[in-house]
C-alpha cells in the first residue's frame, strides 16, 4: 500500500514539475502571422503576440495614452519582443503614397483616436544583444532616418477586448484591403490598395 502511495506521489511530482518546465520554455508573446494573398501576390506580417494578463486601460488615455505599450521606446513595434516585419510582393498604396515590393519593419506612433504607422529599412535583431548596424529590438534604439513611408491609422474602440493582440487584414478584395491592429478596446485600421 506504501509503495502505491509512494508511487503515486512521485508521478504527481514528476508529471507537476515538467509542466512548470515546458511553461517556461514557452514565451510570453508567441509568434503570430497574418497574410492575405492580393492580386496574385502575398503580403505577410510576422509579429509577436502580447496578452493582456489581466491588465485593463493598456493604452491609456490622455497625454499617457500609449506610454505604458512603449515601455521606454520612442514608439510601438506594434507587437512583442522581436520587431514586426511586414513582407509585401507588391506595391502598396497607404493614403496616396506607395510603399515598394521589399520587406520594412513596422512601427506605430501612439495617439487617441489616431496612430500613425511607420515602415522602416530598420532591420530586427533577432537578439536583444545582437550587434548588427542599422537593426533595433523592438523599438529601442529607433531612429526615423531609414523610414520609408508614414501614414495615419483611424482608431476606434470596441465593446469587446482582445486579451492577445491581433494583426489582420480585413475587408479585402481582388485589389484592396485594410491592414487592422486589435488588442484591448482598441482597433486601429489604415485602408491600403495594390498598386498599378
Amino acid at each position: 500500500m506504501r509503495s502505491t502511495k509512494l508511487g503515486t506521489m512521485m508521478a504527481v511530482l514528476v508529471l507537476s514539475a515538467s509542466t512548470v518546465w515546458a511553461q517556461q520554455d514557452r514565451p510570453l508573446s508567441p509568434r503570430g502571422q497574418a497574410s492575405t494573398h492580393i492580386g496574385g501576390k502575398w503580403i505577410d506580417i510576422t509579429y509577436g503576440r502580447p496578452i493582456l494578463r489581466g491588465r485593463n486601460g493598456i493604452f491609456g488615455e490622455g497625454s499617457e495614452y500609449g506610454q505604458q505599450i512603449y515601455a521606454g521606446a520612442p514608439l510601438w513595434r506594434v507587437g512583442a519582443d522581436v520587431t514586426t516585419t511586414i513582407n509585401t510582393e507588391a506595391d502598396l498604396v497607404f493614403g496616396g503614397n506607395t510603399l515598394p515590393a521589399g520587406e520594412y519593419t513596422m512601427f506605430a506612433v501612439l495617439g487617441e483616436g489616431e496612430w500613425t504607422l511607420v515602415f522602416s529599412n530598420l532591420g530586427g535583431k533577432q537578439t536583444f544583444q545582437e550587434e548588427t548596424e542599422n537593426t533595433v529590438w523592438g523599438a529601442y534604439g529607433y531612429t526615423d532616418e531609414l523610414d520609408v513611408l508614414r501614414t495615419t491609422m483611424r482608431v476606434s474602440e470596441h465593446s469587446v477586448s482582445a486579451d492577445q493582440l491581433i494583426v489582420t487584414f480585413t475587408d479585402v478584395s481582388s485589389d484592396a484591403g485594410t491592414l487592422t491592429v486589435w488588442w484591448d478596446n482598441q482597433i486601429a485600421t489604415v485602408p491600403f490598395e495594390v498598386a498599378d
